[in-house]
């Protein structure tokens, strides 16, 4: 049996209605950052923890496809060829540019 143990770490700040998510992963052999942004428009309630939600969600959505494309480079370089990529579907609160 092997277990490894990888540290992440999510950080949320707001301002001017916006939120910001940086979620840091640490391996021990490299370390990887994840950002989402969330904004509420005008004339959506005001539910601020739907807005750290929508950007810590963004921001481990940016972290995983980093992750999967350091596999795929992985398996390309052992000869393997990566899998297709995934669609998704975004929903919500629309994301800006980071």
């Amino acid at each position: 049996m092997k277990s490894t143990e990888w540290r992440v770490r999510l950080v949320l700040t707001e301002e001017d209605g916006t939120t910001r998510a940086r979620v840091e992963l640490d391996t021990g052999g490299r370390s990887l950052t994840g950002r989402g942004r969330a904004r509420c428009s005008p004339g959506d309630p005001d539910v601020p923890v739907v807005g750290d939600e929508l950007a810590a969600g963004r921001a481990m959505r940016d972290l995983a496809g980093q992750l999967l494309r350091l596999a795929d480079h992985d398996l390309a370089g052992a000869g393997v060829a990566p899998p297709e990529p995934e669609r998704r579907t975004v929903y919500g609160w629309a994301s800006e540019p980071a």
